[in-house]
């Protein structure tokens, strides 16, 4: 959004006006709903950016212009999507541990796993890549999907994945450490699958 433009639908915003709501929304949503797809299914996600600019609307007093108005609007978004994950008790998750490599006692990797082909990229185009990470990140626990999301594809910084999250750096640290772990594992016969004829 251009600065100006964006300043002129804040005012509008504060004032009530209907025509400046409409066109921050006309603006945002379509990167707003995109980044609620990653986190969750398409009802809830619509949802989600639904009351994001509830919020939006009663919170504009609030917004103090310090930041461009998408990124407090996506702040909002990812807070509204991470309070929805919570809630979601009846997702079934599997544990991470089974998805972590194996490690002997010297502190060595047990399975020493070989690079991944140059070509990879080749093979998977990047719409099938972006799909096949999302598939697979979504079968991480919450508890990680959400740091890889924020960390990696967000791309927060580490203090602001631990305020949104409500966890220490250290806790962001070691969470990212072990679902990029993870999602490599998950990963691996995809990848190695596809690039065997090469």
């Amino acid at each position: 959004m251009e600065e100006n433009l964006e300043a002129q639908w804040v005012a509008g915003l504060r004032a009530g006006d209907s025509d400046s709501y409409r066109l921050v929304v006309e603006a945002t949503i379509g990167k707003l709903l995109a980044v609620a797809r990653r986190y969750l299914a398409e009802d809830d996600a619509c949802d989600a950016v639904q009351d994001t600019y509830i919020k939006m609307h009663e919170s504009i007093d609030r917004f103090r212009e310090e930041a461009a108005l998408h990124t407090w609007l996506q702040r909002i978004l990812v807070n509204e999507c991470l309070q929805r994950l919570r809630k979601q008790k009846s997702r079934k998750e599997t544990s991470i541990e089974e998805m972590l490599p194996d490690f002997l006692e010297d502190g060595h990797r047990a399975n020493l796993q070989e690079p991944w082909p140059e070509s990879y990229g080749k093979v998977l185009n990047r719409e099938r890549r972006c799909e096949c990470v999302m598939e697979n990140l979504n079968q991480l626990p919450v508890t990680y999907r959400s740091v890889i999301l924020l960390r990696d594809i967000e791309g927060y910084s580490g203090q602001e994945t631990a305020d949104l999250l409500d966890i220490s750096i250290a806790a962001v640290k070691v969470r990212l450490h072990r679902a990029r772990q993870a999602l490599r594992e998950l990963l691996e016969p995809v990848i190695l699958e596809n690039t065997v004829d090469l």
